[in-house]
């Protein structure tokens, strides 16, 4: 997951959503931080899971990153305090647990589901948009 998410980085773009999905322990946020890693983050990547929302900015990154962790939303009515499209104007949205939101939520959105298969091995389903289709063949 990590090389993964470092080789993903090189794809990003500020506006763009990349939405995490998959179980407790999926690799989720082992993702998000190899994503972050590519984007020259050197330090630890904290989980987002109590603050929701984890912003990096320049010159941590080489774009500025909200990172953001919906797991304990109950509602997505919620999730319009945390302002996230904000962040599009001006950053990556990396977005764990997007179903949260709701199913329309960002529809542009590159969505990464995440399975545990049996002997512990990951397997990754990708929804590629439109968007993303010349980038996701350099992937």
């Amino acid at each position: 997951m990590l090389a993964f998410g470092r080789r993903l980085a090189d794809t990003a773009r500020i506006g763009d959503v990349i939405a995490l999905e998959g179980g407790l322990g999926a690799g989720k946020t082992t993702l998000a931080r190899g994503i972050l890693e590519g984007l020259g983050l050197e330090g630890e990547a904290p989980s987002p899971s109590f603050a929701i929302v984890q912003p990096y900015d320049i010159p941590e990154v080489k774009l500025p990153v909200a990172h953001v962790d919906l797991y304990r939303l109950n509602h997505a009515e919620e999730a319009e305090e945390l302002a996230l499209d904000y962040y599009l104007m001006d950053s990556l949205l990396i977005v764990e647990w997007p179903e949260r939101m709701g199913p329309d939520a960002w529809p542009d959105a590159l969505r990464l589901h995440i399975d545990i298969e049996p002997d512990g091995a990951r397997r990754l389903t990708a929804r590629v948009p439109d968007a993303w289709t010349d980038r996701w063949s350099q992937i």
